[in-house]
């Protein structure tokens, strides 16, 4: 079975060396020991300010880091994979996939070139805001501290609307966690390529705001696309007041179940967030990968399941996002 993490971020500035057991939750020795074949590291760019030096900046980050990641792979024990053929051959061969993408559309600034540059440089999906509105959408999570309203564009921008137009044609995915519901609804029926969500939860077991509701999920099933359910604990569960969140792999798998039976297993993944907020009891790293997979297995999911809810259905939606790319 491939064992695909879809969303890792890394450190940066002054990433640790994923060849050695470091302080992150992701590294080389960690995915071996767990089994964690593939993982995509994400070129993080917080929400800035929304001017053209605030914009240069963030591009020359998100592409400095997509570099970085590129190179984290050897081309033998550690492959960097830009095709689902690609992930494929390198998991047969027994080797761990590197893979990339790029969160926060706010490094393109207002230029939508930049979907293609960074399909070049190999990344595989775009995440379109974070916490913060940007020049694309709206935010789920307005920041005051950046003077956000409640809402700004009333979903997408129109720029927004042209930024899917150009994710489409180079072939990146739209991924629409952090996007505000209105936002994510009208990327919904935008994009020429299923959407997904490549680290939330179900807002119907627990109303955070990163989460997504119940006519989200369905949005999705009706355009073919994907969540993935992700191991932050406060999008799982309540923190109790004073205390740490007890989320666990039993809690992604409740969100997995009920993700399933609202819109089938066709439409539901996996992803951790690592260093990016996620960690739950029985899955804090990725050499605990086994326990998160076992635990859905003691809820009947068999290989068939848990091979499409690792990688398969997100292999199905980057096969057809590449498709349609001109």
């Amino acid at each position: 079975m491939l064992t695909l993490d879809t969303h890792v971020d890394i450190r940066w500035p002054d990433p640790p060396d994923p060849l050695a057991e470091g302080p992150m939750r992701v590294d080389f020795p960690k995915m071996q020991r767990g089994g964690l074949n593939a993982a995509i590291f994400i070129a993080y760019v917080g929400q800035g300010k929304r001017d053209e030096a605030g914009h240069a900046a963030a591009a020359e980050r998100a592409e400095a880091m997509l570099r970085h990641i590129r190179d984290r792979a050897d081309g033998a024990a550690h492959r960097f994979c830009t095709t689902p053929d690609e992930l494929e051959a390198c998991h047969a061969a027994g080797a761990l996939a590197v893979l990339s993408a790029v969160e926060n559309g706010y490094a393109m600034g207002r230029d939508l070139s930049a979907p293609a540059r960074w399909r070049a440089l190999g990344a595989c999906y775009l995440t379109l805001t974070h916490d913060g509105h940007n020049d694309l959408s709206d935010s789920a999570r307005p920041q005051k501290r950046l003077g956000d309203a409640p809402t700004e564009h009333g979903g997408l921008s129109a720029l927004g609307r042209q930024a899917i137009a150009a994710l489409n044609a180079a072939g990146l995915m739209v991924d629409v966690s952090h996007v505000a519901k209105s936002g994510m609804l009208q990327a919904a029926e935008l994009s020429r390529s299923p959407i997904v969500a490549t680290h939330t939860a179900c807002r119907a077991l627990h109303d955070h705001p990163r989460g997504i509701d119940d006519e989200q999920l369905d949005a999705l099933k009706a355009v073919g696309g994907l969540v993935q359910i992700t191991a932050v604990p406060a999008f799982l569960r309540p923190t109790p007041e004073g205390g740490r969140n007890p989320g666990s792999v039993e809690d992604m798998a409740d969100h997995v179940d009920h993700a399933i039976r609202r819109i089938g297993i066709e439409h539901v993944g996996l992803s951790s967030d690592f260093d990016g907020g996620g960690g739950v009891e029985g899955w804090q790293n990725a050499a605990e990968t086994p326990g998160l997979t076992a635990a859905l297995a003691n809820r009947g999911y068999g290989e068939r399941e848990l091979g499409l809810l690792w990688s398969g259905n997100f292999l199905r939606l980057w096969r057809q996002a590449l498709a349609i790319a001109v």
